[in-house]
């Protein structure tokens, strides 16, 4: 025992050993540069910006055909004829990495310009807004599907999102960007050739559009911020972004800039309704209408996102009042006058590495929010899977190896479909196929599907770890079992199954480290910022500062839970090698029982 606890002690001590390391290092590496950056706060009238000037000559100039001429009386919404999943409650799926428009803040709340204004709608109809975080990839499959009455994640209406779900009137319009680096021979759309990697964000409509309209194959990335930090250190030769997100990522001294911008009033930013639920499209369309009217819209317009509107563009339905806003071109002027038109010193590739993932301040605001909210969410969802995927995976295992195959078949089937299928794709059938059906139990919320769904994933491959460990015992073990008299069945469960778990114990803490992992990916079925794990933490606060260095700190925190067990793995692995080691004795015990015989 004293051994074994010694054992144990190194292996503790060097996994904190290895996370004292890593944060020394960031401690010495931080720059600190975009620690006081805080993009998911609201800029103010300060930060205005003119109408580009560098519009893409071929930007689209149709009429718009979905804004609707007028809107239903406030006074005539029937709230109670919403459908809403849950009565008096909009449940709103967002995202948390595109500020100053959707994110989360320094307060662990979901925020942004749409949830603001959302939120001043839903107060019109006498509606709480709640709002679930999940990628933009599902939003609008679990819009149609009821998971969210609404998604809000400035969306940019097409005719092929409009095939799945419906959409309110616009209350922002769809500028967006080509950023490429300083100096780079790029500066049109018309300049990107096949030859050009075009970093892009995956499902949104600048992905349509370098696919679609410009012809060209896109690098596509999960997030902004990723992307961004890719054209920066030269992986991408272009970025094609939303105008506010470029904006809001381009920070002085950074060697990038926006070079032309498009636009389109037929495809304006709304949010998603699904298309069986017309009568909380024309609530939302009514409660838009109403805060344009009592100038609520203007001043959370201008307080988040103030920029000068397109020429012919105006949020609401074609009978809103125009908004009076400040003349965001007279501020831009201004600003730009006072302001030191110097260019920022551009940064070295190693200042660039430590602002983008070492930065300590970061470190140091991430790591509450790491302790607190991601690791006991973590440990709960690998916990829980990994209890109920052993049990499953057991009796996988035992029917893979039954003489009856009606037993072995549907056994193997099981191992072969959910073992070839990604985990997020399971993860989604299982939350967003599932989910409808037993709403009534989980009351809308995907958190016990998600630990559910990783359960499945891990009981195949615990199943097959275990049928491996059963099928190497030796034949002689069952042969000896039944020569004393035992049952198949008894010296199964009493001699073979034993035998054979004890060999595959390295390869079952394995999975379970690699479902520690895997508790990521629950992020797509939408959780409350209370039940977001390590990654999810992580990527949020990097969304607020566009920096990578809290993704690095949650991946401490994965090496502070994974060290311990690889090496406890290891020292299982070598004491069922090679046993106990042997002690040796006592001289003077020796001798007393030599004395003794």
């Amino acid at each position: 025992m004293p051994r074994s606890m010694s054992v144990c002690t190194r292996v503790i001590a060097a996994a904190l050993l290895s996370l004292l390391l890593a944060i020394t290092l960031a401690a010495c590496s931080g720059g600190g540069g975009s620690s006081d950056r805080d993009q998911c706060s609201p800029p103010g009238p300060a930060a205005a910006s003119a109408a580009p000037t560098d519009l893409d000559q071929g930007a689209s100039k149709e009429v718009d055909r979905f804004t609707t001429e007028g809107v239903t009386p406030l006074a005539d919404i029937d709230v109670s004829a919403l459908r809403l999943a849950t009565p008096g409650v909009l449940t709103v799926g967002t995202l948390s990495d595109a500020p100053p428009s959707i994110c989360v803040n320094s307060h662990n709340v979901f925020t942004g310009y749409d949830n603001e204004l959302l939120k001043a709608v839903g107060e019109k109809l006498g509606l709480r807004v709640e709002f679930v975080g999940t990628e933009f990839a599902s939003l609008l499959a679990q819009v149609a599907n009821h998971r969210f009455d609404v998604g809000s994640s400035s969306i940019t209406t097409t005719d092929e999102r409009r095939n799945l779900v419906d959409f309110t009137n616009g209350y922002d319009f769809g500028y967006f960007s080509l950023v490429v680096p300083n100096g780079s021979p790029l500066k049109a759309f018309s300049d990107l050739s096949p030859g050009t990697r075009i970093g892009v964000v995956q499902g949104t409509v600048q992905d349509e559009y370098v696919l679609n309209t410009l012809g060209l194959d896109p690098v596509k990335f999960p997030d902004y911020n990723t992307a961004y930090a890719n054209l920066k250190s030269g992986q991408i030769d272009a970025w094609v972004a939303p105008s506010q997100q470029a904006e809001g990522a381009i920070a002085p001294g950074d060697p990038a800039s926006v070079v032309q911008n498009t636009f389109s009033l037929n495809n304006f930013v709304a949010w998603a309704v699904a298309k069986d639920n017309r009568a909380l499209v024309d609530a939302l369309n009514s409660g838009l209408d109403a805060v344009i009217a009592d100038g609520e819209w203007a001043q959370l317009y201008s307080d988040w996102v103030p920029r000068e509107l397109p020429e012919g563009w105006k949020p609401g339905s074609k009978a809103a009042p125009e908004p009076q806003l400040p003349d965001f071109a007279a501020l831009a002027a201004e600003r730009v006058a006072n302001t030191d038109q110097s260019e920022a010193a551009p940064k070295s590739t190693l200042q660039q590495l430590g602002d983008t993932f070492f930065d300590w301040e970061l470190y140091q605001r991430a790591f509450p929010d790491l302790l607190k909210v991601g690791l006991p969410n973590t440990l709960i969802l690998a916990a829980v899977s990994g209890v109920v995927g052993t049990v499953v995976g057991m009796l996988l295992a035992m029917a893979g190896i039954s003489r009856t195959r009606w037993l072995r078949w549907p056994a193997r089937i099981y191992t072969d479909v959910f073992r070839g299928l990604p985990a997020v794709v399971i993860i989604l059938i299982v939350g967003l196929g599932v989910g409808p059906l037993v709403k009534g139990l989980t009351g809308n919320n995907p958190y016990w599907l998600g630990a559910a769904a990783l359960s499945l994933l891990a009981a195949a491959y615990i199943g097959e770890i275990f049928r491996s460990g059963i099928q190497s015992v030796e034949p002689g073990q069952m042969e000896a079992a039944r020569a004393l008299g035992f049952s198949h069945a008894r010296a199964m469960v009493l001699i073979v199954i034993p035998l054979g778990v004890r060999r595959v114990l390295p390869a079952l803490m394995n999975q379970f480290i690699s479902l520690i992992k895997d508790s990521s990916l629950i992020y797509f079925l939408g959780l409350l910022a209370s039940q977001r794990e390590l990654f999810a933490v992580g990527r949020d606060l990097n969304a607020q500062t566009g920096s990578l260095s809290p993704l690095v700190a949650a991946g401490l925190f994965y090496l502070a839970l994974t060290i311990p067990l690889t090496h406890l793995v290891n020292y299982i692995d070598k004491r069922l090698r090679t046993g106990r080691p042997e002690v040796a004795a006592d001289p003077v015990e020796l001798n007393l029982s030599v004395e003794k015989g």
